[in-house]
């Protein structure tokens, strides 16, 4: 009883002395650590009674040494599992590759301190300015991206500045800083000469202002969209570039085809966008909007200098598996394609539904443009039952639906002619192409009555496209087969009805042939190579061969018009039409047995390109009959195209309908100058095997350096 207050006064008055003694020596036997009654705070008076019996599990408790994190986890205020003794870096620093270090002296930097850093910094830049303009303010003169020379090509297109100008002065660094501080993105703002910030978008070396952007993308939706009605016209750029940035310059790429405020664009962005298609797919896209960016660019190619490694159809290959590992097939059940948890919005659930029959409408036109099987995918998501739920939560727009029964009409084609299990061309037999045949144009017939009238002129145009796709398997029969003529004749018809619509095909924003789809120009292409056929066979004798000639020289025309650079795949596909429809008489009528019996004159050769077997067919015969005897030298007959109208050797005086003008005439195109020539000396024309051409235009950017199969 009475030490209990010589306790406590032992402990408030040994304070300074016992407790600084105790914790000033941490290996002293017995001591205890710091606590409340030590401090000056008792809580009770038997509190240091009750530290003081512990002297005894002083060590268990006390590891030996200080342990101290590392600076790098000092500095985040993380737990480190540093070992000092002997010295092994913490696992944060080994997995991010930091440098790890203990230093006694270190000290955490705070944001504010950065900012009150940078601060001094922005000061000190502004003095050294301030000193530079009184010695020599034409210094300071840099290059303005809103100030354009006035014999500058393009005032909204900048290309990464070379040699002097490629370091910024001290005004631009000075901006750069306020931009830092003020939230500024420096990936997409520039300074003006005024030092306004100046938003743009930039891919490799080529920037282009929000206005321009805005521009093209008016000019996309304007003529282009109305060839596949995928995208929100509605949807404003920057909302294009944050969901997709693959997207958005492809959607710019397109625009650029035709875009005569900026002839020199679709050349300057082609390598870039090679660059970042690549390196998306690379990454496995996880979000749709890759998927729609696929769409439009298959729809649309690059311009290529190989037809060999002309990418498209695996393009279209590739949007179709990417799209179906992300889910579009059961846009209903997204949640089961990934970790993630997914409530879809019945406007998001509809475009998943608009996306995949994108999808499956691109991958027919691909595979039939190319004639190569396609891989499409006509599900229950396409073809819901009919009055079900799902019937009106998927149903497609107005323009999307005729288009996805059409390319299935064009599914139904290819299958049942030319994918024979047990031919080894693929080829259906005689009688049962036959039987087939027919059954599948009364389809065409139901399909026509189904649509209506109420179909708008695109639709109705593609309709016809497939009409021919049909129609071009007359070319695998026999000439001793029952109904040839009659075949031949609903192969004019189609053809005819074809081109007739393409080459007047309009839109509320005017006649755009010249936007045409890649699918179009290969459709209008066959149809060409169908005309130069017929007209030159015994079927000539049929037919109106003054009408024939007329579409034949406006088909010629109208392949030249698409083209959209120098010397590309139309350009020169419409130089061997002409050298074809010169070399086989012109349209003159070709009665080998003098009696108007059908003869073998339409068989032929190239027979494992499906519908567009007599393309590569006549190439094929072309390579034979021109090039090898010397007298198909595309090179020199582009610069001087051949008129297929005349008995001249070129086009030079004709007279040519002004719609259908070359694309070199008009001032939409795009043609490089004469730095980025297309043309070589020496070349390998046509592989009737490849598309076409093969490895003669030399275009400005490599795509095996851009995907990185160079040769090692």
């Amino acid at each position: 009883m009475d030490t209990s207050p010589n306790v406590v006064g032992r402990g408030r008055g040994s304070s300074s002395v016992g407790g600084g003694s105790g914790i000033s020596s941490p290996t002293r036997p017995g001591g205890t650590k710091r606590n409340r009654s030590i401090a000056g705070l008792d809580s009770s008076p038997g509190s240091v009674e009750d530290g003081d019996g512990d002297d005894g599990n002083d060590d268990r408790r006390r590891a030996p040494g200080v342990k101290r994190a590392c600076n790098e986890c000092r500095q985040q205020k993380l737990r480190c599992d540093v070992v000092q003794e002997p010295f092994s870096i913490c696992s944060r620093c080994r997995r991010l590759n930091l440098e790890c270090k203990i230093e006694s002296n270190f000290k955490r930097i705070g944001k504010r301190s950065k900012n009150a850093e940078m601060e001094r910094e922005i000061v000190q830049l502004r003095r050294q300015l301030a000193n530079q303009q009184q010695v020599s303010p034409t210094t300071l003169q840099t290059p303005s991206i809103s100030v354009p020379s006035v014999k500058a090509e393009s005032p909204s297109m900048y290309q990464s500045p070379s040699t002097h100008d490629q370091y910024i002065g001290s005004q631009e660094a000075v901006a750069s800083l306020l931009d830092l501080r003020s939230g500024y993105d420096g990936a997409a703002y520039l300074r003006n000469s005024n030092s306004q910030a100046v938003l743009f978008r930039r891919i490799d070396d080529v920037s282009l202002t929000i206005d321009r952007v805005r521009e093209l993308f008016k000019h996309f939706f304007t003529f282009y969209h109305a060839f596949l009605p995928l995208l929100d016209p509605d949807k404003s750029p920057d909302e294009y570039y944050n969901i997709s940035p693959l997207l958005f310059w492809t959607i710019i790429s397109v625009a650029a085809r035709r875009y005569q405020s900026e002839p020199s664009l679709l050349t300057s962005i082609s390598g870039p966008l090679t660059k970042l298609i690549w390196s998306t797919l690379a990454d496995v896209p996880q979000s749709y909007h890759v998927v729609k960016a696929l769409c439009v660019l298959c729809t649309w190619p690059l311009p290529v200098s190989s037809t060999s490694s002309e990418p498209t159809f695996m393009l279209s290959g590739v949007m179709m598996q990417v799209a179906m590992q992300i889910g579009l097939h059961r846009p209903s059940y997204a949640q089961d394609f990934t970790k993630f948890r997914v409530e879809l919005r019945e406007e998001e659930l509809k475009d998943r539904v608009r996306t995949w029959a994108a999808c499956n409408i691109v991958a027919q036109r691909v595979a039939t443009g190319y004639g190569l099987p396609p891989s499409t995918l006509y599900d229950c998501t396409l073809s819901p039952p009919v009055g079900s739920v799902e019937a009106n939560v998927l149903k497609l727009s107005e323009e999307l639906e005729p288009r996805l029964r059409i390319e299935k009409f064009c599914d139904k084609v290819t299958k049942r002619l030319y994918q024979n299990d047990r031919d080894p061309i693929g080829l259906a037999g005689q009688d049962q192409r036959a039987t087939m045949t027919s059954f599948l144009a009364q389809d065409f017939e139901e399909l026509e009555v189904l649509l209506g009238t109420n179909c708008s002129t695109m639709s109705i145009l593609y309709l016809r496209a497939a009409g021919l796709h049909l129609r071009l398997s007359v070319f695998f029969d026999s000439s001793c087969s029952k109904h040839y003529r009659e075949d031949l004749l609903s192969l004019w018809l189609a053809t005819t009805d074809f081109l007739e619509r393409a080459l007047s095909i309009e839109t509320l924003a005017g006649g755009v042939l010249i936007y045409a789809s890649n699918y179009i120009l290969q459709m209008i292409t066959a149809a060409g190579f169908t005309l130069l056929k017929l007209l030159n066979s015994f079927f000539a004798t049929h037919i109106d061969l003054d009408y024939g000639k007329n579409l034949f020289t406006r088909t010629i025309w109208a392949i030249r018009t698409i083209s959209v650079t120098t010397n590309d795949l139309p350009s020169r596909l419409a130089e061997v039409l002409a050298q074809l429809w010169r070399g086989g008489g012109a349209g003159s009528r070709m009665d080998l047995n003098g009696d108007g019996s059908v003869d073998s004159s339409l068989q032929l050769k190239v027979r494992c390109r499906m519908s567009m077997s007599h393309v590569f067919d006549s190439v094929w015969r072309w390579r034979e009959d021109f090039q090898a005897k010397g007298r198909g030298n595309l090179e020199s007959a582009l610069k001087n195209p051949t008129n297929p109208d005349s008995a001249a050797e070129s086009s030079a005086s004709s007279v040519m309908d002004p719609s259908l003008a070359p694309a070199g005439a008009l001032g939409g195109a795009v043609t490089p100058g004469p730095s980025n020539s297309f043309g070589e000396s020496n070349y390998e024309v046509f592989d009737p095997l490849n598309w076409m051409l093969d490895g003669f235009v030399d275009f400005p950017y490599s795509l095996t350096a851009v995907q990185g199969l160079e040769a090692q």
